[in-house]
């Protein structure tokens, strides 16, 4: 189903529905500062395994929390004193960085490496999702299981995902997704170049 909401001005009953929906355990796709994302609540098991399904994604396949801002990744990674100061400069912005997990993220959340991949975009529509959901959202890009490449359409993504309970329509993104630097060994590896430079990262 889809639900056409501002890309910069969210109308908050449209938020707030999608956060009802959320917190009763659905999947939603939604526009992020750089893919549109399918998400759900992390701490809700059978909602967790309904993502996974959707895009038959490997249960090692590592997924991302989505968390409103910096104050709430200290909650969920552990974040040392250089490592804040990077994410402070790049975030919020296309990134994902993966840090070591704390003890509050669900083990089935963690890779074997006890770590986590953290986003912060820079998005109205999904900051004010998390907002409203109060606690992060956990996402995958939206592409279909057969095709590494995002979908920038939201009626396509909705008639690839039928099995989701809503798809926030705010307008094409992008087609490029985060990239992702991994901060857990104590350095800065980039794993994935996406739409975020890598250039300043690596100074």
């Amino acid at each position: 189903m889809l639900l056409n909401i501002s890309a910069e001005h969210p109308e908050p009953h449209k938020i707030a529905r999608a956060a009802r929906i959320l917190a009763n355990g659905g999947v939603i796709a939604y526009p992020t500062d750089t893919v549109y994302g399918l998400g759900c609540d992390p701490l809700n098991r059978q909602a967790i395994d309904r993502l996974f399904q959707m895009k038959s994604m490997p249960r090692t396949k590592p997924l991302a929390l989505i968390c409103k801002d910096l104050s709430d990744i200290a909650k969920y990674a552990v974040v040392e004193n250089a490592e804040y100061r990077l994410l402070k400069r790049f975030l919020p912005g296309p990134y994902c960085f993966v840090l070591r997990a704390t003890r509050d993220v669900p083990r089935m959340l963690q890779s074997k490496q006890k770590t986590v991949g953290i986003r912060v975009p820079k998005h109205p529509v999904t900051r004010a999702l998390v907002e409203a959901l109060g606690r992060p959202l956990l996402s995958t890009t939206a592409a279909a299981p057969d095709d590494p490449e995002p979908l920038v359409d939201p009626w396509a993504i909705d008639e690839t995902f039928p099995m989701l309970d809503l798809v926030l329509e705010a307008g094409p993104c992008g087609s490029t997704a985060t990239t992702v630097v991994d901060l857990s060994g104590g350095d800065v590896r980039v794993l994935r170049e996406g739409a975020g430079p890598v250039h300043d990262l690596l100074q």
